[in-house]
């Protein structure tokens, strides 16, 4: 006995029966459950979900079956692994929040994307979506391999024919041993469409360049829309099967009708959980993450998700979004990894590959298809064959079954009195009498004719690849037509995947500014010139304690150098301010530019280009003026840079650009004025302090200075509406930190200085008031007075209203598009 165990006994190292088991395990897993095919997309499980529903009849217009009888059947006859998983990955095939193109027509509960279950099997009920029987198209005529089931006692296809290319239409998400799949859902028409062209180039006989692919399917489509931030993770994924993308859920700030705002969220990450969120969001707010928010509430229904968050009255609604993208899932990474079975064995695909093995699939099922169909067209024309011979001799034919003892002597007989097989014989046996009459012959004819036909057209098509792409391609379109839909996932270039001036239109704009810092871009032509003493258009919609401050006129694709009062400058393009309609107030600045608790924006530039040959002259309320070189501002961060050095109660008013030659003029708010040469200015460094450029009376400081230009006057406007030009040759030339001369007659009447601009008989001033009334004016209407005059009135004020800014509007901006580097910045 111990010699006959010894016998069975043999000696194995351990670490070898690890190894194999484990290997035989993985590659189990791998094959077997997580990965999908790529030919259809499809994991078994699903695949024999699909397969045991179209047995069960289960098409798109038959009656509804309850779920629990389908995964029975299906655990019982192709999958015995338990009944949850068949059901899971029942339900998520009916879920549209999953699928991109759902295969399974649920009825009843299918969970929801909150997150919640599906009701319990015995509840729910489902049938095949007509998409899905694209996939079970022709399965009946042998265009796949059917291989044993688990007990072998049944038979399922190893692949479905899918006659889309479902793996790029739904994606996949599996984990195996050592490896893992994610390959996201994709737009149809777009899928379609790349496979037309690469059929086309093997119908041309020419390679196929992923580059043409990029611009065909333009990225990720998922069922939940959301935008994709870039197209750099969607070429990477595409060209080497693996890219990284950045999902964004999709939200607009709406204004409430007591001129509050809420961010309305209608569109979320793909497999991003609403309730989750919401959830999050109210854990932000709680900690105080994200401050701002008043009110929280789900509004979704079956028509959409609508998140709403209402704000408090001074919350900043675009710093609170970008909070929510920040800490919340509004924003989402999603890693691709385009990983499938190929041939049983796992592949990393690119675009190109994903697509080729979908078309070389194809090409067998279709050849498959055409072979069954072209030897059943040959059997049926061979029995009627048969039924012709039989019908030419029917009389010898009956005499000779009549004849016979049984049947099978009377096949023998005819078989060799006329030459007929065995199939043809049986099928003359069976004939009935009614296919004597002459009406069923000339309908055997027919048959064989078309039939005739048909098998010349089959062969032609196995004979030629070229008309095999053909009708691939033909019947591709048909269900392109049938099921195509539009993109539902929107892709946001980053601007530096894209030149972003290609979004803008090249137009002048007017910028305005109040004093509570809301900033909004309007074009020109929103204006209309009016005569003067008009009433005037209203600019912009303010707060009863705020007031317009500042009005800029600039080309869209200037650069905006933005000067504060504590001496800083900020960089931007006109265009990134944002547009906004005459009347609104406008954007807070504080999401444009990073200011300080006390800061804000008191001159504005516009440059096309900075050189060394060009320089600013910055003069600040206390009188001190500095020149600097515009090479020291082109690169500015986002936290911008220091541009002067200011004393704690100086603040920086206005910055302009000159040359060599150019004189400077200087107004106070009592009306004094100094016009000096800036030629006595070095230039200095971006943190020098300046020096002095006039020394103020007490209680005085400047509100405006400007580039003096002999051939053109100065413009004086006061804060009751009242104004002037005066010629520049009425104002002598001082040296630089003298006390100057009187410039303007201030009195009651007038009121103080609140700007000044140097201007010519042919430009335009555009005067605003602290109620938000806008009026623009020609030069050529206001009276050319001496240097001490008061001037006229330019525009009637409400009571109680005072003008507060103004800007000159110059002629070449009037008559072109075309807008050099000069600015207008006026200080309220």
């Amino acid at each position: 006995m111990e010699n006959l165990l010894e016998e069975k006994i043999d000696d194995i190292r351990l670490e070898d029966e690890i190894q194999n088991s484990f290997i035989s395990y993985a590659m189990s897993v791998i094959a077997s459950r997580a990965l999908p095919d790529v030919r259809d997309g499809l994991k078994p499980v699903h695949r024999r979900i699909m397969y045991s529903m179209y047995n069960l009849g289960l098409r798109p217009n038959a009656a509804f079956k309850k779920c629990a009888r389908i995964t029975g059947d299906t655990m019982g006859l192709y999958h015995p692994h338990g009944d949850a998983a068949i059901y899971d990955a029942l339900t998520r095939m009916a879920q549209d929040f999953s699928l991109r193109y759902p295969l399974i027509d649920g009825h009843g509960n299918f969970g929801s994307i909150d997150g919640d279950a599906a009701a319990a099997p015995r509840y729910t009920e489902a049938r095949l979506e007509a998409i899905a029987m694209t996939l079970l198209t022709d399965i009946d005529k042998n265009t796949v391999d059917f291989v044993p089931n688990y007990d072998e006692q049944e038979k399922e296809p190893s692949v479905l024919p899918s006659r889309l290319p479902n793996f790029l239409l739904n994606g996949s998400s599996g984990i195996a041993v050592g490896m893992a799949t994610n390959s996201p859902p994709h737009n149809l028409n777009e899928v379609v469409d790349a496979v037309i062209f690469m059929i086309d180039n093997f119908i041309k006989d020419e390679e196929t360049d992923i580059e043409d692919l990029l611009g065909i399917v333009k990225g990720p489509d998922f069922p939940t829309g959301a935008h994709i931030m870039g197209n750099s993770g969607i070429n990477s994924a595409y060209k080497t099967g693996k890219g990284s993308i950045t999902l964004r859920g999709v939200a607009s700030i709406e204004t409430l009708k007591n001129n509050r705002e809420m961010i309305v969220i209608t569109e979320l990450p793909y497999q991003c959980n609403k309730a989750s969120l919401v959830e999050r969001i109210g854990e932000l707010v709680r900690d105080k993450k994200i401050e701002g928010i008043s009110y929280l509430r789900d509004e979704s229904n079956r028509k959409g998700i609508r998140v709403v968050l209402e704000l408090k009255r001074d919350a900043n609604s675009s710093i609170i979004l970008n909070n929510l993208y920040k800490y919340s899932g509004l924003q989402t990474t999603y890693s691709i990894n385009m990983l499938a079975l190929v041939n049983g064995e796992p592949r990393t695909l690119n675009l190109k590959s994903a697509l080729y093995y979908y078309i070389e699939h194809q090409v067998e099922v279709v050849t498959r298809r055409t072979q069954f169909d072209l030897d059943k067209a040959k059997n049926r024309q061979h029995i009627l064959e048969g039924y012709l011979i039989a019908l030419d001799n029917i009389d010898e034919v009956i005499a000779i079954i009549r004849g016979s003892l049984d049947t099978a002597t009377a096949k023998a007989a005819l078989e060799h009195r006329f030459g007929l097989t065995e199939i043809q014989s049986e099928a003359i046996v069976q004939m009935r009498l009614r296919a004597l009459t002459g009406l069923e012959r000339e309908k055997i004819e027919e048959e064989f004719k078309e039939l005739s036909i048909l098998i010349a057209e089959l062969m032609a098509l196995l004979a030629d690849k070229n008309k095999l792409y053909a009708l691939i391609k033909e019947e591709i379109i048909a269900l392109k037509e049938r099921f195509g839909d539009e993109r539902r996932t929107q892709i946001k270039p980053k601007e530096d995947e894209m030149n972003i001036e290609d979004l803008y239109e090249d137009e002048e704009c007017v910028i305005t500014m109040s004093h509570l810092g809301y900033i909004k871009r309007v074009p020109l032509s929103t204006y209309k010139s009016q005569h003067r003493g008009g009433r005037g258009v209203r600019a912009a919609q303010t707060r009863e304690e705020d007031g317009i401050k500042t009005l800029f006129v600039t080309n869209a694709f200037s650069y905006l150098l933005f000067f504060t009062s504590q001496g800083k400058v900020f960089k931007k393009r006109a265009f990134e301010i944002p547009e906004a309609k005459r009347e609104s107030r406008g954007t807070a600045l504080v999401n444009l530019i990073n200011l300080g608790p006390r800061e804000k924006v008191t001159a504005l530039i516009a440059m096309q280009e900075f050189s060394e040959d060009k320089h600013f002259v910055m003069l600040t309320k206390e009188g001190t003026i500095k020149k600097i070189v515009t090479t020291n501002f082109e690169n500015i961060n986002k936290n911008g840079i220091r541009a002067i050095t200011l004393s704690e109660e100086d603040e920086l008013i206005t910055v302009k650009e000159t040359k060599q030659g150019d004189d400077f003029f200087v107004a106070t708010r009592d009306g004094i004025g100094i016009k000096f040469s800036l030629d006595d200015l070095r230039p200095l460094g971006r943190t020098a302090k300046g020096v002095i450029g006039i020394k103020l009376y007490d209680g005085d400081y400047v509100v405006g200075g400007d580039i003096a230009d002999n051939d053109m006057e100065i413009l004086i406007v006061s804060e009751n509406g009242y104004g002037k030009c005066t010629l520049q040759e009425d104002f002598r030339h001082q040296k630089r930190a003298g006390r100057g001369s009187k410039v303007y007659k201030v009195t009651e009447k007038t009121g103080k200085i609140i700007g000044t601009s140097q201007v010519a008989n042919c430009d335009q001033v555009m005067i605003i008031n602290s109620d938000g009334v806008v009026i623009r004016i020609n030069i050529s209407e206001i009276r050319t007075t001496g240097r001490v005059a008061q001037g006229v009135k330019l525009i009637n004020l409400e009571e109680d209203s005072k003008v507060v800014s103004m800007a000159k509007i110059r002629e070449d901006q009037l008559e072109s598009k075309e807008c050099d580097d000069s600015q207008i910045m006026i200080e309220g």
